[in-house]
């Protein structure tokens, strides 16, 4: 897949929280985010080296689909010339971050782990600061469940 796309370009930042917990702002309205290796290698503190292997190994293993979790985006350069640029989205993050060997990945697992539990047996999960930032979305939505 091959997508020009300056907006994400900009919006696009990765954030490692001290809990372990991986922030992403972008353009979630696609249910996903998409990061360079070199960005996921940055969110757990290892070589790029390390995600091309372990991105690799997914993708041979057929954990996920190339065509679903791959794209190309436009990207210019310092040079001022158009590159291609690969791209992965959260479902390679998430399954880097799973097979990673690095204090950060640790960190990510367990509240990664923690959060999929409460979730599983709660029946749901919160995120106070999406939850703060769609307030009125949020709001609706209780009361839907509520009817």
């Amino acid at each position: 897949m091959k997508i020009d796309n300056k907006k994400m370009r900009s919006e696009l930042v990765i954030y490692q929280a001290k809990n372990g917990a991986i922030e992403f702002r972008g353009d979630f309205k696609k249910d996903t985010i998409w990061a360079t290796q070199i960005q996921i290698a940055d969110a757990f503190g290892v070589e790029r080296s390390v995600v091309t292997k372990h991105i690799r190994n997914i993708l041979k293993d057929k954990e996920l689909n190339v065509k679903a979790v791959c794209a190309k985006f436009a990207h210019t350069g310092g040079d001022g010339k158009v590159y291609d640029v690969q791209f992965y989205n959260l479902d390679i993050i998430l399954a880097v971050g799973y097979r990673t060997s690095s204090r950060t990945a640790i960190e990510f697992r367990k509240w990664a782990t923690k959060t999929l539990k409460e979730h599983i047996t709660k029946g749901y999960t919160i995120n106070r600061k999406q939850i703060q930032k769609n307030y009125q979305e949020f709001i609706k939505t209780v009361e839907t469940i509520q009817k």
